[in-house]
């Protein structure tokens, strides 16, 4: 008789609200993602969102791929929709497309298009909002992770990002995962991130 090999690895995506850390517990007693769901103990989430963004967190158990996604040599996608003061041109956009030069250095070609308003729910902390300004929603799809890359980015071209959701990471997507909500998912369904 033979025995079935079974996996103790663990993965969970995660829908994350303004105004949580990315992390278990904070000495200022903010908001973390204890508040939210019992997750196992050796479960942490992959890479940064900041307090202030939202969208999709993976969490796993599994440090292969926590190493791999974290190594800026593997250079995944990470697609962020966020909402920006003003409409940029086709020419500021170009920028963002080509490289930006920042404090850090010039960042990596970025995939840049406007999008239609994506029609998240409003956020718990409503965006700052003047009547005189228009907004618009631009996709970002960046292949590094530094950090609040997005926010310096834009304002780099004079667009502030009022807000950032993150809605994909390669393969997996948050679709219409709701704000705060954690799904389980399978290592089959994440093996797309290894490739």
């Amino acid at each position: 008789m033979t025995k079935k090999m079974t996996t103790n690895k663990k993965y969970f995506i995660l829908n994350k609200p303004y105004g949580v850390l990315p992390q278990f517990t904070d000495k200022e007693n903010r908001k973390t993602l204890s508040s939210l769901y019992e997750f196992p103990k050796d479960v942490y989430p992959v890479g940064r969102l900041d307090l202030d963004s939202e969208g999709l967190l993976l969490l796993t158990n599994d440090k292969t791929l926590t190493d791999y996604l974290l190594n800026p040599k593997n250079k995944h996608e990470r697609e962020y929709f966020i909402q920006v003061e003003r409409i940029p041109t086709e020419q500021e956009l170009q920028k963002l497309r080509d490289g930006i030069i920042l404090k850090d250095g010039k960042t990596l070609p970025a995939k840049v298009k406007v999008i239609d308003d994506p029609n998240f729910p409003p956020r718990v902390s409503p965006i700052r909002e003047r009547k005189n300004i228009p907004t618009s929603w631009l996709s970002i799809t960046l292949i590094e992770g530094r950090n609040r890359q997005v926010r310096r980015m834009t304002a780099a071209i004079g667009y502030p990002t009022l807000r950032l959701v993150r809605v994909r990471m390669k393969n997996i997507l948050l679709g219409n995962l709701e704000i705060g909500r954690v799904k389980e998912v399978f290592e089959k369904e994440i093996n797309g991130l290894r490739k």
